[in-house]
C-alpha cells in the first residue's frame, strides 16, 4: 500500500455541530459525468458513517463541498461508493 497524504476536513452543520473527517477519496459516477464526489469518514472512529458530497474545485488550493439535494442521485451515488469499496477489498 502506498503512503498518501491524509486530508482532514471539518464539516460544519446548520445546527452548529462540527465534525472532523478524513477524506477517503474522490470518485465519479457515469450517470452524472459532470460531477466529482468526495467520501468523508469522521476521524473519531466511533461509527461507520460516511458523508458523501459533490466536490467542486475552485482553484488549486480551494474547493467547496455541495450537498447532493436530489434523493435519487444521492441513493445512486451512495450505492456506487459502496460498490467501489467492496471492489477495493476483493
Amino acid at each position: 500500500m502506498e503512503d498518501k497524504e491524509i486530508v482532514v476536513i471539518t464539516l460544519e452543520f446548520e445546527d452548529g455541530e462540527s465534525v472532523e473527517c478524513e477524506a477517503i477519496g474522490l470518485f465519479e459516477y457515469d450517470e452524472y459525468p459532470e460531477r466529482t464526489y468526495i467520501a468523508l469518514a469522521p476521524t473519531d472512529g466511533e461509527d461507520d458513517e460516511v458523508y458523501i458530497y459533490v466536490y467542486h474545485e475552485l482553484s488549486d488550493d480551494e474547493f467547496e463541498l455541495l450537498d447532493i439535494e436530489d434523493d435519487k442521485e444521492f441513493d445512486k451515488v451512495s450505492a456506487e461508493f459502496e460498490r467501489l469499496v467492496e471492489e477495493s477489498v476483493e
